[in-house]
């Protein structure tokens, strides 16, 4: 039996993006993040983070610095009983990748590559699933994968506009407002709801 997911950006919506973030030293939790990961765990829905990471195409870090920190951030939230069932990432970049790195692929969001293998991996039901994030290319995603909820927290106005119908943008509330949104029900194969 497949289950709900709640898909996480990770730049913006888990920590605060100050650009290629890589260093534990310059990782900063959004406020309000480990109370909305709490209330979705505790509705059931599976946690996965779906995040692009062309810094490492960039030859900006590596993999191996990314997988670092990235058990580190696990682990504050294992710290408060929060477990995450995936995380996804694409290190690759079309255009400024070096090497392997440079190339096209359905995993680099807007694709829905990353959220589409997550729910091979773990059964997960993308209709019954919510993407969270603070990109339109992440509701791109979100939408191409068949997600059932699309909700945007946009740092300017211009990725609210170039989000796709149906995404629910949240100006103010942030995290909190997202969290409550995920209390609502969200009936298997309902769409895409809301609207900007």
């Amino acid at each position: 039996m497949t289950r709900p997911a709640l898909f996480l950006d990770r730049d913006g919506i888990i920590n605060l993006d100050t650009g290629h973030v890589h260093r534990v030293e310059d990782f900063t939790f959004r406020e309000g993040i480990f109370d909305l990961c709490a209330a979705a765990q505790a509705q059931g829905l599976a946690l996965v983070i779906v995040t692009n990471q062309g810094g490492i195409g960039r030859g900006l870090y590596s993999e191996s610095d990314f997988h670092r920190l990235t058990a580190w951030m696990l682990a504050r939230f294992a710290d408060r009983g929060i477990r995450f069932t995936g995380v996804e990432f694409c290190p690759d970049h079309p255009e400024h990748g070096i090497g392997r790195y440079r190339r096209t692929t359905p995993r680099r969001k807007p694709g829905p590559g990353m959220i589409l293998d997550a729910c091979a991996a773990h059964g997960l039901d993308p209709a019954r699933s919510t993407i969270l994030g603070d990109r339109a290319t992440d509701m791109q995603a979100g939408a191409a994968a068949g997600l059932g909820r699309l909700i945007l927290l946009p740092h300017d106005a211009a990725e609210a506009a170039a989000a796709p119908p149906g995404t629910i943008v949240l100006a103010e509330g942030g995290l909190v407002a997202a969290a409550s949104l995920l209390r609502m029900p969200l009936a298997a194969g309902s769409g895409a709801e809301g609207g900007r």
